[in-house]
């Protein structure tokens, strides 16, 4: 049988997840063909080229550029940075994939999005999706949480030592969590299958407190970890000497205060989600799960140490 391709965006892969890079993988083990954008080639690409992708070049937020990566496409996968660009890179991508006669797309979104929502970068999520909305393109808005592979970012730098400095709160304060990889198995499964799950799909693996992801922290370093809370504007000077780029900062800035100050008591927001498992057949990778196979390589360890500034 014949299929048409399935355009995966961010399909290089960054530090933040690196989902567009897993979904172009697990859709080809599917035997499905991928056409895999990238914004330019670079040493990345060695990944894509084995995995057989067919790799073309484009800029998410010039219409021109998009426009031939989209010739034949029905099925597309959008993600971008937590970096400036989202909502033009979204008006663009909704303009070439409706040109396109595109069928499906699935987004990946952001947890609680709307226009109240307590980040910057979460507001835009709201408008982005409602742009994908209005395009017609048949979107499914994957509205993840923080990734795993942030929180190894943040505490690669000093874990080792057996110390984290974080404007986390006390240790009773809740990070909801998911791992890049259940969000790809989830979005691979939704651009195969053509069954719908409904336009919003939550995804929420675990829903640990500090005091639980320290302990997974010491049984992974197999040393005693100490947590040291710190202020917000300590944590933003620190981030920002690290290269953090300023759009992930005010982010970040105020998505720990609203974690400090969430009753998780009041309704299922912030619960873990049965999505994963209903959409991708596999249980949700747990923190400690993906701790212990992150932590066995010692570079990809080494790489998140600027992980928030760049990536996808």
């Amino acid at each position: 049988m014949t299929h048409d391709p399935i355009l995966v965006t961010g399909a290089a892969g960054g530090s933040q997840g690196s989902t567009g890079l897993h979904v172009t993988r697990l859709l080809i083990e599917q035997g499905l063909p991928v056409r895999a954008l990238v914004h330019h080639k670079d040493e990345r690409l060695r990944a894509l080229e084995d995995l057989g992708a067919d790799i073309v070049e484009g800029d998410l937020r010039d219409l021109k550029s998009m426009r031939p990566p989209f010739r034949g496409i029905k099925r597309a996968y959008f993600t971008y940075p937590v970096r400036d660009g989202l909502l033009e890179a979204t008006s663009v991508f909704a303009a070439a994939a409706k040109e396109a006669g595109v069928e499906t797309v699935v987004n990946l979104s952001q947890l609680s999005p709307s226009p109240d929502a307590p980040t910057p970068r979460m507001r835009e999520h709201w408008v982005s999706e409602q742009v994908l909305d209005w395009a017609g393109v048949g979107a499914v808005h994957l509205r993840a949480t923080v990734f795993f592979e942030n929180v190894r970012a943040l505490i690669a730098g000093t874990a080792p030592q057996g110390i984290i400095y974080l404007p986390w709160g006390d240790e009773n304060t809740r990070i909801p969590l998911v791992g890049a990889e259940d969000v790809a198995r989830v979005a691979a499964n939704l651009l195969i299958k053509s069954d719908r799950h409904g336009p919003q799909v939550r995804l929420i693996g675990q829903v640990p407190t500090v005091r639980d992801i320290v302990r997974e922290l010491s049984k992974v370093y197999h040393r005693g970890i100490e947590y040291i809370a710190i202020g917000d504007e300590d944590w933003h000077r620190a981030a920002a000497e690290r290269g953090v780029n300023p759009h992930a900062l005010a982010h970040l800035s105020q998505l720990w205060t609203f974690f400090r100050a969430t009753d998780y008591s009041g309704g299922p927001a912030y619960e873990v989600t049965n999505t994963i498992e209903r959409i991708s057949g596999t249980k949700p990778t747990t923190f400690s799960e993906f701790l212990k196979d992150s932590m066995q390589d010692s570079t990809a360890v080494n790489r998140q140490l600027d992980a928030i500034s760049t990536g996808a």
